[in-house]
């Protein structure tokens, strides 16, 4: 009797003082249930303060499943409600689990509805849903988010910690089955709201560039399109396209290819848009002039490779202005050796290119582009005419806005500004601002892209009432899988409106068109956009058509 009475006061020691942190940690462990609240994410708002994407109260069900005596009968009242098939709520009452989910994000209306049953072992929990007011609007920028409401693509992703708040946590004691013991231990932690951005998108200018590509894909057979509206001299994006869309809400199936934002992650060759900054290069350094005769070819040799222009032609005795606005490349060329490939190079990089743009969007490509020691023999030639480069559609717009803004570049925003949890907004300083060319170059490259869509490739961009000033860029795809190129190509129209005073930049970029020119796919995509913001933004056109010659002098007098 005293060996067993000292084996059990030993045993007891055992347990309630040596081991005695360890056995309470387990009970609370199986007593003790931690549920998470999660926090509301901030609203994503356009310009004008129209929510684009927003979180609503929602209802997550879930079942005790020990607590479930009759499985088919319980799984066959909740799955009409829910719109689930009844088989697949069975199968996860059937888990051996103390708790499953049988539905997330659920309608709190049909939540109700399952709670009104009166099921035992059927509950429910607090969510937040998020929700896209606008749609489809928009949404490779906005982006989405995962079942945990964490974001996962856009800015919803690039934005993630500002919008998603912190969460919130109730501790509750319960019993073997589920239940709360009365009086258990029981605290709330509330969670605390994700703050509000807001965008520089304005969502009717959104709208309107959406439906223009959606009909460009369907009139020019290309496969995706995309297009950015800008202000040049905020740098605020007024629209940022792409096409075909993409539903936040209905994700499952979509290629990555869907989901991207192919106008900041997405390089190509840009083509002839890309002569304005050798143009760029030649006027600021004093070493061509609009007004010069030039005695073009229609081919021009380089090292081992014959450039040619778009068709065959006789010796043209022609103005370098008039050969920007034929998109000569051999005029280009011709420009480009004097300037050399260090001074082309320098300005190439004072637009951007090669560098990401700092927008404010996960995963922005800064493009390609070599450094001058590293061109090949034949890039003198092919980089002055946009080959041999790349640049994302988002770096061609910042390249015109640059010129439409007097030379000064001004980098794009997404983001315009923040609102803290108390609801006051705090706008986003302005990223700093650099001088790219001087405002008298500005004004000649604007004059002589003027006379591209008045007299040269870009007809189809003219809008009777305002001067516009743009340029064509058509250009081959390069072979995924091998050196040269495919028969395929990328066409780009990028214009300002109205050219002597520009309020805003609209470029338009279509992926493998049917038709192989610029002038016939995407400037008139260029030119139902512009019309769009015209009328949205109230600009008034041109009081007196100018004489001939004279809307050219106005460009360069300002």
């Amino acid at each position: 009797m005293a060996l067993m009475l000292v084996s059990v006061a030993g045993r007891l020691v055992q347990l309630q003082v040596v081991k005695a942190s360890t056995f309470e940690s387990l009970g609370a462990r199986q007593r003790i249930r931690h549920v998470e609240l999660p926090a509301k994410r901030g609203t994503i708002f356009d310009r004008n303060g129209v929510p684009l994407a927003m979180s609503i109260d929602a209802r997550a069900i879930y079942a005790t499943p020990k607590l479930v005596t009759d499985k088919p009968a319980t799984a066959a009242a909740i799955g009409p409600l829910l719109g689930i098939e009844s088989a697949l709520i069975e199968d996860r009452l059937k888990k051996d689990a103390p708790f499953v989910y049988l539905a997330r994000k659920v309608d709190i209306a049909a939540a109700d509805r399952v709670m009104a049953l009166g099921l035992e072992g059927i509950g429910t929990l607090d969510e937040i849903k998020r929700v896209y007011p606008a749609g489809t609007l928009g949404a490779q920028v906005i982006g989405f988010v995962g079942t945990d409401n964490t974001g996962l693509g856009g800015l919803e992703a690039g934005w993630e910690k500002l919008l998603a708040g912190v969460a919130g946590e109730e501790i509750m004691e319960q019993d073997p089955h589920g239940r709360p013991i009365p009086n258990g231990n029981s605290r709330v932690h509330l969670p605390e709201r994700g703050q509000d951005i807001v965008l520089t998108i304005d969502r009717d200018i959104q709208f309107a560039a959406e439906q223009a590509l959606e009909r460009a894909l369907a009139t020019t057979g290309a496969h995706n399109a995309t297009a950015i509206v800008m202000e040049p001299r905020t740098g605020d994006i007024l629209a940022m396209a792409n096409w075909p869309g993409l539903d936040p809400d209905a994700l499952t199936g979509a290629s990555a290819e869907q989901l991207r934002n192919r106008a900041v992650q997405d390089a190509y060759e840009p083509g002839s848009v890309n002569k304005v900054i050798t143009a760029a290069a030649a006027l600021e350094a004093h070493l061509a002039d609009p007004a010069e005769i030039l005695r073009v070819p229609d081919h021009f040799r380089i090292a081992d490779k014959t450039f040619h222009d778009f068709k065959s032609h006789s010796p043209w005795r022609i103005t370098y202005a008039e050969a920007l606005a034929r998109s000569s490349n051999v005029g280009t060329i011709q420009i480009a050796l004097r300037v050399g490939k260090d001074r082309l190079h320098t300005m190439l990089s004072k637009f951007g290119l090669g560098a990401r743009t700092g927008v404010g969007f996960p995963g922005e490509s800064s493009g390609i582009l070599l450094d001058a020691a590293d061109w090949y023999s034949t890039s003198i030639g092919t980089i002055p005419i946009g080959q041999g480069i790349a640049v994302t559609p988002l770096q061609v717009a910042q390249v015109y806005a640059t010129i439409a803004n007097d030379g000064v570049l001004i980098p794009p925003r997404l983001v315009r500004a923040t609102a803290d949890r108390d609801g006051a907004a705090v706008e986003r300083d302005a990223a700093p601002h650099r001088r790219v060319i001087s405002a008298y170059t500005a004004a000649e490259l604007r004059a002589m892209l003027l006379g591209v869509v008045e007299d040269g490739t870009g007809h189809n961009a003219a809008i009777p009432g305002y001067l516009v000033a743009g340029k064509t860029g058509t250009a081959r795809k390069p072979l995924a899988d091998a050196r040269g190129y495919s028969r395929d190509v990328i066409t780009t129209f990028v214009g300002m409106v109205p050219a002597e005073a520009p309020r805003f930049i609209v470029a338009v970029v279509l992926d493998s068109p049917a038709t192989h020119t610029s002038s016939a796919t995407a400037a008139p995509v260029f030119a139902e956009i512009a019309r769009f913001c015209i009328a949205r933004l109230k600009i008034p056109p041109m009081i007196v058509p100018s004489p001939e010659g004279a809307s050219l002098a106005t460009i360069r007098a300002r």
